[in-house]
């Protein structure tokens, strides 16, 4: 139980924020339970440049309303956080809009557009890690150029693996669903190739390696062989991957998200992942749209689901209730393991759940201004009664 702060409370009323909360208690059939407050190294909160779909604000809202006092923001954004400027617009929202901690990242290259490399001296002091995120490094050239320089930085680089050779205009799994209803499907080796040549380069550069949402069995295999090798390599897969397949798929832009949803057998693959500890982390890519983008369909809706409001829920509803892992484990992976590999304080920060309250998903009530999820309608276990941050009530 090292490095878990949980405490189950029968009378919540009179809880005392200040008590110890050193000790665990998973036996006590109270209905409350305080944990360290969750961290999410993958979200878009869309601002600067798309606040229609999300500002610093609504998102770091959602995230508190989901048990988070921590993120970390991805770099697609306009302008792309590639140079010292272009970040501290980002920073001043950060510092005036965030009732959480939030921690950007700064870009690999330049305007992502994986050309060359960004000004990742200048912004070293601000940017948590360097992604690309929505988008694979394509050459290997820029790849170890950009590890050489995260390591002399002391910084890590996180990775949005995506070989584009291989999508083929793809938008779901290439499995039987897709064979089924006639929709391109992307490949699993679009994922695990770039995998597979980063784990290279990340093993002769000695940079710290971050793998964003896995999705595939070969991706587990080849980071679990990684690791027993002595890279520095640590992963990260969302809620919808160890909870959902394709064979769940529906006709609707709330289903598509990259990487897709695939097999069962990936999906179990990552359950196993996630036991092993070859997963390290359990990141929620929290990406809202608008509902026009999202109402298109599978083929023509963009890419991304909400997920920050729901996390917790559907995974102790799916995992910990199942007995497929332990509330315990599932703590890990939401608030501690985050927070080792990147450094991210968890201070005085908690929230407070009741684990015993069923609810039915309804969007109308997320605080983020994206709706579209996949567990719409779902009956959930779970629900956040508070969350502190610093120890301010950033959620009631």
């Amino acid at each position: 139980m090292s490095g878990i702060n949980v405490m189950k409370i029968k009378d919540f009323p009179q809880f005392n924020p200040m008590v110890d909360l050193s000790f665990a208690d998973f036996t006590s059939d109270s209905e409350y339970c305080i944990f360290p407050g969750f961290c999410d190294v993958h979200v878009h909160f869309r601002e600067p440049g798309f606040s229609y779909k999300e500002t610093i604000l609504s998102g770091s809202r959602a995230a508190a309303h989901g048990g988070y006092t921590a993120v970390c923001t991805m770099p697609n954004l306009n302008p792309v956080p590639d140079s010292v400027e272009h970040l501290s617009e980002q920073l001043k929202i950060i510092e005036s809009d965030a009732v959480i901690n939030v921690y950007p990242y700064g870009s690999i290259t330049v305007g992502q557009n994986g050309e060359k490399l960004s000004d990742m001296d200048g912004m070293t002091k601000d940017a948590i890690a360097f992604s690309d995120d929505g988008k694979g490094v394509q050459p290997e050239n820029l790849m170890r150029e950009a590890m050489l320089k995260a390591k002399s930085l002391g910084k890590i680089i996180v990775a949005h693996c995506e070989d584009n050779t291989l999508l083929h205009g793809g938008y779901i799994h290439d499995g039987e669903y897709a064979k089924k209803h006639g929709h391109r499907g992307i490949c699993s080796e679009s994922e695990w190739k770039p995998i597979e040549r980063d784990i290279r380069l990340a093993r002769e550069t000695g940079c710290g390696y971050h793998v964003c949402h896995i999705s595939c069995k070969e991706s587990v295999e080849l980071i679990r062989k990684a690791k027993a090798d002595g890279v520095d390599i640590t992963c990260e897969t969302g809620p919808h991957y160890l909870t959902m397949c394709d064979a769940d798929l529906r006709e609707d832009g709330k289903f598509k998200m990259n990487p897709p949803l695939r097999s069962n057998e990936d999906r179990l693959a990552l359950i196993e992942g996630i036991k092993d500890g070859t997963i390290d982390m359990i990141a929620t890519d929290h990406a809202p749209h608008s509902a026009e983008e999202k109402s298109r369909g599978l083929e023509k809706s963009a890419f991304g689901i909400v997920g920050i409001e729901t996390a917790f829920p559907v995974l102790y509803t799916r995992l910990v209730k199942e007995n497929i892992i332990s509330l315990e484990k599932l703590i890990e992976l939401l608030a501690v393991n985050p927070r080792k590999r990147f450094n991210i304080p968890l201070g005085n920060d908690y929230t407070v759940w009741n684990l015993n309250e069923k609810f039915t998903v309804s969007p109308n009530e997320f605080l983020s201004k994206g709706r579209a999820t996949p567990y719409e309608g779902e009956e959930l276990y779970g629900k956040c009664i508070m969350t502190v941050c610093g120890n301010k009530i950033v959620y009631k």
